[in-house]
């Protein structure tokens, strides 16, 4: 598996994650192809800036173009305090395979060695069992059940933060 940057050819890829009722269904519920358009666009301009990493899975034997799902790392500002988040997705005949916890855990090494990103908050859905597993299995600790705001859509979330390179350490004391 190999990670790469979103490219304006990945508008079919986006609209495969994010138009789709079973792949949107921990986040609301899928999206309008414009909107999903409109995103694509947005985060073209973040990676251009190198204020977000938005990287496409890509399975080891498929072309860059046969993404089969994302994991982001981005910013934002709440309550005057900057937040760094990371959040993934992978489509559903390619779940089950470890492509999103190896996606989480690159991006998670690759921030520690960046160092500009502090520590990493992901939210899965409370009942995201998969992605809930990913985060405890890299060493988040989980913080609490929560309530977050996804495209104005309220979702119920557990609250997971790690710190990059102390997943590293979490996972190898684990073992």
């Amino acid at each position: 598996m190999r990670l790469r940057n979103v490219e304006a050819g990945d508008v079919e890829a986006y609209v495969r994650m994010r138009c789709d009722a079973a792949m949107m269904s921990e986040l609301g519920g899928p999206l309008p192809r414009e909107a999903v358009e409109a995103r694509l666009a947005k985060d073209l301009a973040l990676v251009a800036a190198d204020s977000a990493w938005i990287r496409m899975i890509v399975p080891d034997g498929a072309d860059d173009g046969e993404a089969v799902g994302t994991v982001t790392l981005w910013r934002y500002e709440e309550n005057g305090v900057t937040v760094t988040e990371i959040g993934w997705m992978v489509l559903p005949e390619h779940q089950g395979r470890g492509l999103a916890k190896a996606a989480v855990r690159q991006v998670l090494d690759a921030a520690a060695k960046d160092g500009r990103w502090g520590e990493v908050h992901a939210n899965p859905g409370v009942t995201n069992g998969p992605s809930n597993g990913i985060c405890r299995a890299l060493g988040f600790r989980l913080l609490g059940e929560g309530e977050v705001d996804f495209g104005e859509r309220m979702l119920r979330v557990n609250h997971w933060v790690v710190t990059p390179g102390e997943h590293i350490r979490s996972v190898a004391r684990a073992r």
